[in-house]
């Protein structure tokens, strides 16, 4: 019966919020195509009043909005944004929800940022903040979505992400580690109670091209096995063909091929913030072409392919329906996380502490046992 309760206040919530990001949409729409602020506001607002009408006129100001590529700027979201709701309320009527208005004006004011706010009257759509743009992507229903539910997850006393089914525990914990952690003592890591760790094995140039080895990936992987710490590795691509997606492949292939690795061999895909980064003009169909070549010759050696990222990459530098067969390690630095995809591990946080570590290290939590056994 709780459980059966707490459905339905889930979906009353999910209601509300979506009945409420109709109205915020066409507030920012408003501002953002210069439109007359004051009359927006009064058809916005007036909306239980005259719901038919202003069904029309939203629905016309979305098919717009889906029809272009949807960005905004930094400033035009929050420059105006304050302003558009206090001529609005000043302007309609008393019968428009309090709780509606009380809401927008605690996201505004509560620090969380113009992004959280947009996210939480857009529940239907992922919004991506990037060099001060903002893109809009309604949720796929051709992609798989996760079915992880955010009530489950709790931070332990050693603030460690974890996820209950049942009462019962069946996340497991991991790091991710490269040369940034410096000397890590293994046994004291396993004893804190990690369960796999992701070692960097190398990375390409950004410029030159070069692939490098991680300095520390021979100590690292041979300390976590020796500790009975299932490894996965990871490598930081920089490709600019299939050629080179293909040759990092079995560079990893070809270094891992003395040690057991259990876990996946992951294809790290992130933007490099330089104006030198030999892969600044690739397109998202190029980027996604590199991630299969890795994939599949990762596959076909007998390991476990995974792709790394955060929003921008999966939503931004990817192709994700070309790349649903393969598994998902999710970067995003929240409690709650914000993501509607089918994804295997999260990495939620860089600022762990663990034993056996000097630095912060990157924390991830996953919802199966990868290693096979």
């Amino acid at each position: 019966m709780q459980e059966h309760n707490l459905q339905n206040k889930k979906r009353r919530k999910k209601r509300q919020r979506s009945e409420n990001g109709i109205l915020f949409g066409s507030i920012v729409l408003c501002v953002v195509t210069l439109m007359a602020i004051t009359i927006c506001m009064i058809v916005v607002f007036q909306y239980r009043a005259a719901r038919m009408e202003t069904m029309e006129v939203m629905s016309e100001l979305d098919d717009l909005r889906l029809k272009e590529e949807v960005t905004y700027t930094q400033e035009e979201v929050d420059g105006l944004i304050t302003k558009a709701v206090d001529e609005a309320v000043a302007q309609t009527s008393e019968s428009v929800s309090r709780d509606f208005l009380d809401k927008l004006k605690s996201l505004i004011l509560s620090g969380d940022g113009t992004t959280a706010m947009l996210r939480y009257f857009y529940p239907d759509e992922i919004v991506v903040a990037d060099a001060g743009q903002y893109y809009f992507f309604p949720i796929s229903e051709k992609l798989k979505h996760n079915t992880y539910d955010p009530e489950l997850f709790a931070l332990n006393d050693d603030m460690r992400m974890e996820y209950y089914e049942n009462g019962e525990k069946i996340s497991h914990t991991g790091i991710d580690v490269s040369k940034y952690q410096g000397d890590i003592d293994w046994e004291q890591v396993a004893g804190s109670g990690v369960e796999y760790a992701f070692i960097r094995l190398g990375i390409r140039g950004y410029t030159k091209g070069e692939i490098q080895e991680d300095e520390t990936f021979e100590d690292n992987i041979e300390g976590a096995r020796e500790h009975d710490i299932d490894v996965g590795v990871y490598f930081f691509t920089q490709a600019t063909s299939v050629k080179e997606a293909e040759e990092e492949a079995q560079y990893v292939l070809d270094m891992i091929e003395p040690y057991q690795v259990d876990y996946p061999v992951v294809i790290d895909v992130e933007a490099v913030s330089n104006d030198k980064a030999r892969t600044l003009g690739l397109t998202r169909e190029e980027r996604t072409q590199y991630c299969i070549a890795f994939c599949e010759m990762i596959k076909n050696a007998g390991y476990t392919p995974m792709i790394y990222g955060n929003l921008k990459t999966f939503m931004l530098m990817l192709d994700l329906e070309q790349l649903e067969e393969y598994d998902k390690w999710l970067a995003y630095y929240d409690e709650e996380f914000y993501y509607p995809y089918d994804f295997k591990i999260w990495q939620y946080s860089d600022e762990g502490a663990i034993d056996g570590i000097g630095t912060a290290v990157d924390m991830n939590i996953c919802f199966e046992d990868l290693s096979g056994e």
